[in-house]
């Protein structure tokens, strides 16, 4: 029989009490490092889009419908670097998330560590070289059927964290470009495309936005090809 301790005038079993021990020792651990709850753990990427048999299921969903126009667009009607915790905005939590080794200082602010740049395979030691792409971009989410959301949702879009809808590149990358799709524009790094597509239509689908022709037969090609 296993060795029985009194406490409180009970009878435990010693193998009872070591489990009881064990879940309050988890428990503490798990109290200790709450803060995890506010403040996620470096990924070095951004979320994983879906595979590419499920993009190529999603694309097919898509709305196929002439973009829209650009008439009343303003990056200011898309909300973004809002506050995520603490001191940090969504701008430095993807530097953080995609960066190595990334130092903050009490603003948050990025103030060492590297960023590898997915598009073009260019590596930088410094925030300043680096741009939060937009996946889709504000204004052609805006052409998309954005455009008829409330603010609210444009700041949820701008700001999407869970979707992998934004990611640290190259600035001049960034800036090429712009707010072209995939018929205007993909990564200069082909082995990139791929994952670019799915990231492409998995926001779109996820937004209700829609695709024009061109755009739909360019992200059919890269992902056939994945």
């Amino acid at each position: 029989m296993p060795t029985i301790y009194a406490r409180h005038d009970r009878r435990i079993p010693r193998t009872r009490r070591i489990r009881r021990t064990t879940v309050l020792t988890l428990a503490a651990a798990v109290a200790a490092t709450g803060f995890l709850a506010t403040a996620p753990a470096a990924q070095a990427a951004p979320p994983t889009p879906v595979s590419a048999a499920t993009a190529r299921l999603y694309l097919g969903q898509l709305t196929v419908r002439a973009e829209g126009s650009s008439s009343g667009y303003s990056r200011a009607l898309f909300p973004h670097w809002t506050t995520q915790y603490g001191a940090c905005n969504t701008r430095e939590v993807v530097l953080h998330r995609d960066g190595r080794n990334v130092v903050q200082n009490a603003s948050c602010a990025a103030t060492g560590g590297t960023w590898y740049s997915e598009y073009d395979g260019a590596t930088w030691s410094a925030a300043s070289d680096v741009d939060i792409d937009h996946v889709v971009a504000l204004a052609e989410a805006w052409r998309s059927g954005a455009s008829g959301w409330t603010t609210a949702r444009r700041q949820a879009f701008a700001n999407d964290l869970t979707r992998p809808q934004l990611i640290a590149v190259t600035d001049r990358v960034n800036q090429a470009k712009s707010d072209l799709d995939p018929a205007e524009w993909l990564p200069p790094r082909p082995s990139y495309r791929c994952v670019y597509a799915r990231m492409w239509v998995q926001v779109k689908h996820h937004y209700g936005l829609t695709v024009d022709t061109a755009e739909k037969n360019a992200l059919t090609s890269v992902l056939g090809g994945c």
